[in-house]
């Protein structure tokens, strides 16, 4: 039993030592730095007054090395709290509400900081991956590595197919990954007459032929190896597409077979809407001129016995005739029928051209789309037009480009919607061409695209008289207009400047 005496000693005793510690708490503090909280998420525990046990960090709470002063303090503190301890019997201790309160304190107080909670970082053991395509954890599996990312097996697929890429060579474009088949499917161009994949020349570099206009791709081989060639819009043949033999040694594409005019008859219309497109422009012809369609053979036959005239090589496919002759036209009874890739059913028919003016008559060749023997039709009149009306002695230049102005005006016409050309006349004509046109129904997306080829070909022929002819003929009509065009080269034999 304790008595009252040794009961007063002991609790002055306590009072003293708590008063000490609690003094070098509230100087460790003090030092430590006002408001900066305690780091490394370490607490102190109280384990009630007589057992406080403190983990010393070995600087300070600012980082400042402590003072010998500091460490004196400290050691003397915990010496003093062992010694009382000692003298206590076993299982004796002392707590008060008091105590209690204060270590609840101390306690907030030290969790009490200005800075953010502590968000501790995932732990990421040696060999852990992410897959770089499906996010999920690779662990210690088997992985694939490329442009410094870990891939799944089944997860490295290729850009173009889908299929996972097991083989040990690749190609790359960007951060895409393809198999090299895909990738070259992709990239290296194909010919569009063979279907394969065009080769290289002997200096390991691709190179391939492609036209102007239609910008079909094909391997120079082609151009020697006798694959046929559309004598309308010079694409040639796929080999999954056939051409139509005209049997003349000519061939016809399946689109400008769609509007192709195979006889006479059938060119009568059309015919007579030129005659009035180029009445509608103050240029009437006076005599009717026999327009009649041939053959090339029947063709290149009248170009031999010709006089006049200067004649686009290598192929003519029209002739203003002024010298009397005999000549094989085109007659129809029905629509020619197919026989495998050949047209059967057209038949000749001899037929005597007799000079009765400057002009005997219009030869053009047959199987050839409305836009262009139209396009040939009027070139060929607006020759018979010059003639007729006193235009002599003109140099090939002037005469063949001023004709192909004329027929460049006619497609104008006939593809683009509310053409008006810049000149001093009317254009009822113009308007009665496309006025027929239209009446048929319009023309499709593919014969507009074909106009516009026929007008490619006239604005970038190559051929002095017929392609620069044609553009300083159109330069001077565009400048002065047609009609004062037409009367300078009368005067002058020459366009005016």
């Amino acid at each position: 039993m304790v008595n009252g005496v040794e009961a007063g000693q002991l609790a002055s005793s306590y009072a003293e030592r708590k008063s000490r510690f609690m003094k070098w708490l509230s100087k460790l503090f003090k030092s430590g730095g006002s408001g900066r909280g305690v780091t490394s998420g370490q607490h102190p525990q109280f384990l009630g007054d007589e057992n406080m046990v403190w983990r010393v960090p070995p600087r300070s709470l600012d980082g400042c090395p402590r003072s010998d002063k500091d460490k004196e303090d400290l050691d003397h503190a915990i010496a003093l709290s062992l010694a009382e301890d000692l003298k206590k019997p076993k299982g004796y201790g002392w707590r008060s509400d008091t105590d209690e309160d204060l270590s609840r304190s101390l306690h907030d107080s030290l969790n009490t900081s200005s800075y953010p909670p502590y968000a501790p970082t995932p732990y990421y053991p040696s060999g852990y991956r992410v897959c770089g395509a499906c996010n999920q954890d690779i662990g210690f599996g088997n992985y694939l590595g490329c442009m410094g990312t870990f891939f799944h097996p089944e997860c490295f697929r290729c850009r173009s197919c889908g299929y996972p890429i097991t083989e040990h060579e690749f190609s790359l474009s960007g951060r895409d990954a393809y198999h090299k088949s895909c990738f070259k499917e992709l990239t290296h161009p194909k010919c569009e007459v063979c279907h394969q994949f065009i080769p290289t020349n002997g200096a390991g570099l691709i190179e391939y032929r492609c036209h102007p206009f239609w910008s079909q791709k094909y391997c120079p081989s082609h151009e020697h190896d006798n694959v046929a060639r559309c004598c309308s819009c010079e694409r040639l043949e796929s080999w999954n597409a056939r051409y139509i033999s005209l049997g003349d040694g000519r061939s016809l594409c399946l689109e400008c077979m769609e509007s192709a005019i195979m006889d006479t008859g059938d060119c009568h219309s059309l015919y007579h809407a030129i005659r009035d497109f180029f009445e509608g422009m103050n240029m009437k012809l006076d005599q009717e001129i026999p327009m009649l369609l041939v053959e090339r053979q029947a063709l290149n036959e009248a170009i031999v016995g010709e006089k006049n005239g200067h004649h686009h090589l290598p192929e003519t496919r029209g002739l203003c005739l002024s010298e009397e002759q005999t000549v094989k036209s085109i007659q129809v009874l029905r629509r020619p029928r197919l026989a495998g890739q050949r047209l059967v059913g057209m038949r000749t028919q001899p037929q005597k051209l007799t000079r009765k003016c400057e002009v005997t008559a219009i030869l053009v060749l047959y199987g050839l789309p409305r836009l262009l023997t139209g396009a040939i039709l009027a070139h060929e009149l607006m020759h018979g037009w010059l003639r007729l009306k006193g235009f002599r002695n003109l140099s090939p230049e002037v005469e063949e480009g001023i004709c192909q102005v004329l027929s460049y005006m006619w497609l104008e016409s006939e593809v683009m919607p509310g053409f008006n050309k810049n000149m001093a006349s009317t254009s009822s004509g113009a308007a009665s061409s496309s006025s027929s046109s239209s009446k048929k129904g319009g023309k499709s997306e593919v014969e507009k695209k074909l106009g516009e080829f026929f007008m490619h070909q006239i604005a970038h022929d190559v051929s002095p008289a017929y392609g620069g002819g044609f553009r300083a003929a159109n330069a001077a009509v565009n400048k002065y207009g047609l009609r004062i065009t037409l009367e300078h080269i009368r005067l002058t034999g020459s366009f005016p400047l």
